[in-house]
């Protein structure tokens, strides 16, 4: 658990190792829209830890941390372009079989110009992904600047994927029937877990003195 144990900004960050549910730890199972990844509410109330519950030196926790934040963020965004990279085939496949006055769907421009869309969101997120990926295992200067980016561009992609693919999918799309919905369940959550685009789009602006 991290926690402030003084000061602000940076420093005065500790962080504690809570064992089991203490006495004052309660948490509250929350109901979200992504009913397949569980969301809970972690209370501490006036919760007492022995000495050796500190982690690290007192106060000085905030490198560590920011630097699981980025692995973090770059593992997120490595599994929303999963969701994204699935959503864009099942979507192609569909597009190919499903037929309408005769033909398969995937010859209307309607349809195909989506479709080339969605690929064109895949492929960059992918690149921004891995790179991002790179530059935290490298610990490369840029690491935070990387997976703040590839999250800001991520978070946005994952969410039009997945409405462009109910929407090519049509009536169907739109049924518990097809899995399709779970998808945009998904990237709904995912956007706002460890910050979402505006939230890293500021992150950026910072790095770059904006």
């Amino acid at each position: 658990m991290a926690a402030r144990s003084r000061g602000e900004g940076e420093n005065g960050i500790t962080l504690f190792l809570v064992k089991g549910r203490r006495k004052g730890v309660t948490v509250k199972p929350l109901e979200t829209l992504d009913m397949t990844r569980r969301w809970c509410e972690v209370r501490f109330e006036g919760v007492e830890l022995d000495a050796d519950a500190v982690m690290g030196a007192p106060d000085k926790a905030w490198p560590r941390l920011r630097r699981a934040l980025e692995w973090a963020t770059a593992a997120i965004c490595a599994e929303m372009v999963g969701g994204v990279q699935k959503v864009l085939e099942t979507s192609t496949e569909y597009a190919k079989t499903r037929q309408q006055f005769g033909k398969p769907i995937g010859i209307y421009q309607a349809v195909s110009h989506k479709l080339a869309d969605m690929l064109v969101l895949s492929e960059s997120g992918r690149s921004a992904t891995y790179y991002a990926a790179w530059a935290v295992d490298a610990d490369a200067p840029d690491r935070a600047l990387a997976s703040s980016m590839a999250k800001a561009y991520v978070s946005d992609a994952y969410r039009k994927v997945a409405g462009d693919g109910i929407q090519v999918h049509g009536g169907i799309g739109f049924t518990w029937e097809h899995d399709m919905h779970l998808y945009f369940k998904r990237a709904k959550s995912s956007e706002v877990t460890l910050g979402d685009a505006t939230y890293h789009r500021e992150l950026v602006a910072q790095a770059l003195d904006l």
